[in-house]
């Protein structure tokens, strides 16, 4: 893994070396292996006003099987006829990502999970002290009643079972240990869920509460985080560190409020980062992307990592035959790696060796080196008063007035 992995591959990658350094790794405890598990067709579907069709579930979960992810949860099948038909539809197709439902607490909604084929349950309940105060009135100890005889269950229907005590971080210390020690005495699961509903853990609390959980247990750890404060990519990272094996994600971030963890930010940082070989299909994450925008039409950010179409667009005049030439001097990855390809754009930020470049580019010959220092201020203008970069029809345009001027 990690050991015999170089921080550069000649036309793939080029991270920081430090990534690497034994100082660093040395205080690592990653896991053999870390499995993606990926919530978009339930958890994504919780955005606010996004209803996926069953032919659209189906869609989106034959693309992430292309991708190789390992797992699909592929709905809550108690939600609706059409969720309960779209899971079994997926289970059905023989892909190769085992697929998950998500359960309450109750032995009808693991009847629904066997009824649809699926290969494991994620099992919720609460954890968290303002909801068990505030939205269920319940204790610890009604929790644990609700849930082991449910756990059993579902193992002896052939179920992977995963205890998911959700808003784990807002639980107070002494009901999750009492929740976990009378969970595994009394109904054992296949792993736990260290659940970060409302995204408001630091990656230190999430390190601490994954190793906690693991005492406790012994049992494999998976981790889920929303991104309310714009770390859910960064603490579940900080999950893996600590053994972690199982991280939770939505494509393009999807999911309640701000977000889940992004599927696509996760799989590039266990790659590139932590030096995992992930097998997953990296070139076929903008198709996966593409396909929700389509479908859930909600575009992406411009310089959303991974899916934006600018990531490797470069305005700026230095530097700019390197972006096709040797992109690894300017990027992190090499655009075809994700499958995307360099761009050099014109605008305000731009300089002369772009408009040389735009100009090969174009196939356009014969153009002076004083024109093109024209060029270059007449584009800058354009870019400014236009506060954007230019197509290359304007482009066009503005070389037309350049050389027609020049010949009057």
């Amino acid at each position: 893994m990690i050991e015999n992995r170089k921080h550069y591959k000649e036309d793939k990658y080029w991270v920081s070396p430090y990534n690497f350094h034994p100082e660093v790794t040395g205080e690592l405890n990653l896991p053999e292996k870390v499995e993606i598990h990926d919530a978009t067709l339930r958890d994504g579907e919780q955005t606010p006003g996004l209803v996926f069709s069953v032919e659209e579930k189906v869609a989106i979960a034959k693309k992430l099987d292309e991708v190789g992810i390992d797992r699909i949860e592929a709905g809550m099948p108690a939600v609706s006829p059409q969720d309960f038909e779209a899971i079994k539809q997926i289970s059905a197709l023989g892909l190769k990502a085992k697929i998950y439902t998500f359960a309450r607490a109750m032995t009808a909604d693991i009847d629904k999970a066997v009824e649809c084929g699926a290969d494991g349950v994620i099992i919720e309940v609460p954890i968290g002290y303002p909801k068990l105060k505030y939205q269920f009135n319940w204790t610890w100890e009604d929790v644990l009643k609700k849930s082991a005889d449910v756990i059993n269950y579902a193992k002896t229907k052939g179920l992977h079972a995963v205890f998911f005590p959700y808003d784990t971080t807002r639980a107070r210390e002494d009901d999750l240990t009492n929740l976990l020690t009378g969970i595994m005495n009394e109904s054992e699961p296949d792993s736990i869920g260290v659940v970060d509903t409302m995204g408001c853990a630091t990656p230190e609390a999430i390190k601490y509460l994954v190793r906690k959980v693991a005492d406790l247990t012994n049992l494999p750890v998976e981790i889920h985080t929303h991104n309310d404060f714009g770390t859910g990519v960064a603490t579940e990272l900080a999950a893996v560190t600590v053994g972690a094996s199982c991280v939770h994600s939505c494509v393009g971030g999807l999911g309640e409020r701000t977000g889940n963890a992004a599927l696509e930010e996760l799989i590039l940082c266990l790659e590139l980062l932590y030096g995992y070989d992930t097998k997953y299909e990296l070139a076929k994450l903008p198709e996966l992307g593409e396909l929700l925008a389509n479908i859930t039409g909600i575009p992406y950010a411009l310089n959303k990592p991974i899916l934006g179409e600018r990531n490797f667009t470069r305005e700026s005049g230095i530097g700019v035959n390197l972006v096709v030439e040797k992109p690894l001097a300017m990027f992190g990855t090499h655009p075809a790696l994700t499958g995307r390809t360099g761009d050099i754009v014109l605008g305000k930020k731009s300089g002369k060796a772009s408009i040389t470049y735009k100009l090969d580019e174009l196939g356009i010959e014969g153009v002076s080196d004083e024109q093109i220092t024209e060029l270059l201020a007449e584009v800058k203008k354009a870019g400014i008063a236009k506060k954007g970069i230019l197509t290359d029809d304007e482009f066009r345009r503005i070389l037309a007035g350049v050389t027609q001027s020049d010949s009057a």
